[in-house]
């Protein structure tokens, strides 16, 4: 649990500083290096059409991370129907009671110490657990990491290209980019900036495929009208049209939150809240 807890606490940290990173790479080293094309007008140039996209992307990407930390599961079961409230939650701490027993898909996380509704997971880079609250915000933070971390390696692979005078028109340049850039690192062949985007590169890879899958992951399970945590728990949920089950978590207006970063519109929970 202390192992957890320090993770809850380490994991956060760790995505600001790469998002930081990212930020200071695209803003004085990737886009400036666009500007040297002296064929294109400065309204259409490269590098202003790709700042406005990377800064799309990163708005979202930072704006729909705020959210899912901002809309925390409830505090102890508080609002809750969980029938004897306190006495559920001192249960639930002392493990004497299952958390479906309060209320169907409901799960009291200890690392949070809050309960939350049609809980999924607990989410260690947000340090917060993933439910009816945060669903949809979720997804599309997952979604415009995976957009900005793919258009930064786009970007990083022309800088690398310009600077080192290599082509990556073959598939096997990438992959054995890494070793061979190591071997010139030692040999004092290559600057220590160009060693560290290298690096980089292959993070943003990892970064941006782990949130594409996870992405897609969580919108099958979506489809099905399932949570993580009742496919792990093998609970049977009640078969609905898939239109009902998307709509339950991106609500009407879905467009909105894919556009821009805001809290779930038109979904029951609010509807239910403002009631």
């Amino acid at each position: 649990m202390l192992v957890l807890r320090l993770l809850n606490v380490v994991a956060p940290a760790y995505f600001l500083c790469i998002s930081l990173v990212t930020f200071v790479l695209q803003i004085f080293l990737f886009i400036p290096s666009m500007f040297r094309d002296p064929s294109t007008t400065p309204l259409f140039s490269p590098a202003l059409l790709h700042g406005a996209l990377f800064l799309f992307l990163s708005a979202n990407a930072l704006g729909n991370y705020v959210l899912v930390i901002q809309s925390s599961p409830e505090d102890l079961g508080k609002g809750l129907n969980l029938g004897e409230g306190a006495e559920v939650v001192a249960d639930w701490l002392d493990g004497s009671r299952s958390p479906g027993s309060a209320l169907a898909s409901t799960h009291f996380c200890r690392l949070c110490a809050r309960v939350t509704q049609r809980h999924d997971h607990h989410c260690f880079f947000t340090g917060n657990c993933i439910g009816s609250r945060n669903m949809r915000n979720f997804i599309m933070f997952c979604l415009y990491t995976s957009l900005a971390c793919l258009d930064s390696l786009v970007a990083g692979m022309a800088y690398i290209s310009a600077a080192l005078s290599m082509s990556f028109a073959n598939p096997l340049a990438f992959l054995t980019l890494l070793p061979h850039s190591i071997s010139q690192f030692f040999s004092g062949a290559l600057l220590s900036s160009e060693m560290f985007v290298i690096l980089m590169l292959y993070l943003w890879l990892g970064i941006g495929l782990a949130c594409a899958g996870f992405c897609c992951h969580q919108m099958l399970l979506i489809l099905r009208g399932q949570t993580r945590y009742q496919v792990r728990k093998g609970v049977v949920v009640r078969a609905r049209p898939w239109r009902e089950n998307l709509q339950e978590v991106f609500g009407k207006r879905w467009l909105l939150g894919l556009l821009i970063p805001v809290l779930n519109v038109g979904s029951d929970y609010h509807r239910q809240k403002e009631k």
